[in-house]
């Protein structure tokens, strides 16, 4: 008999998520604005709504009510209006038309790490520092946050997240491959990024940890100078070394300490091996 009721916001992510979790204790119900394709036994139940559609949106809470939720939006442009629609505006729309939402016991927004703009510290970045983002996106997600809070008070968290990379999300090295990107140059550029299987699993265990910290930055061990990392996943993908440009400042070194100290720890702590493993994998695909 299954213990919690999970309610699902998003695609790939979300559907990792619940594959990490105990199918035997977690009932996983998912909402996408398109139709999504449910294989046989598949673990989570898809319905079709929109955030925006609040008949739509009833229709597809009805029942049983639910024990956790996993918000992780994707907005459908890289607008203003795209991102309020998918952070703030959606999530109080959700909060509003869940059955029941007493029993809620927990929700993880997912965000990301744009809530801190590129000259957010001189060190590392954690949770303690300051937000303050440069443009509308990381503003929708702290609106985001702080309707969680306001809302849920002690039964929310927000995970921020750095760059996601893996299977099927390798634009970034194709790119390299072909000689496409250009490598920024100067001091001030840092890449953070995170394995999406090793995001799905901090998702999930901040679903399942008893008393979360109100936010967490989800990344690996490794944050690196942007060109540097550049030049290595160039040399991966076997491509061409990028050329280089003189750009401002652009980035942040981010530490996932808090994560790790709760219980987590990432299969992929340094994201060229991670993304050496999925070249692999894709080159035995292209091949088969």
């Amino acid at each position: 008999m299954t213990a919690h009721a999970l309610l699902l916001i998003g695609g790939d992510l979300c559907a990792r998520a619940a594959d990490a979790l105990d199918s035997d204790a977690w009932a996983c119900t998912g909402l996408r604005r398109r139709a999504m394709n449910a294989a046989p036994g598949a673990r989570i139940d898809w319905r079709r709504a929109d955030l925006a559609d609040p008949g739509a949106l009833a229709g597809a809470l009805a029942g049983a009510p639910f024990t956790h939720l996993l918000y992780a939006p994707a907005p459908d442009a890289r607008t203003p209006d795209a991102y309020a629609r998918a952070y703030p505006h959606g999530l109080r729309a959700l909060l509003e038309a869940l059955p029941h939402p007493d029993r809620l016991q927990r929700c993880v927004l997912v965000d990301s790490s744009a809530v801190w703009g590129p000259d957010a510290a001189d060190g590392l970045v954690d949770e303690d520092t300051p937000p303050a983002p440069r443009d509308f996106r990381g503003a929708a997600m702290l609106e985001a946050e702080a309707l969680l809070h306001d809302r849920l008070p002690g039964r929310g968290t927000a995970l921020r997240l750095s760059g996601l990379y893996g299977p099927g999300r390798l634009r970034l090295a194709d790119g390299l491959r072909t000689g496409r990107i250009i490598a920024p140059d100067g001091p001030g550029h840092w890449a953070n990024r995170i394995h999406i299987d090793d995001a799905a699993r901090a998702c999930a265990h901040l679903l399942t940890l008893a008393t979360p910290l109100p936010c967490y930055i989800g990344t690996d061990d490794r944050p690196r100078p942007t060109a540097d990392l550049y030049d290595a996943l160039a040399r991966l993908a076997g491509g061409p070394a990028p050329a280089r440009e003189a750009r401002p400042p652009d980035g942040k070194r981010l530490s996932n300490a808090r994560l790790r100290a709760s219980g987590w720890a990432p299969a992929w702590p340094d994201a060229l091996e991670g993304y050496a493993a999925c070249l692999a994998a894709a080159a035995v695909n292209r091949r088969s």
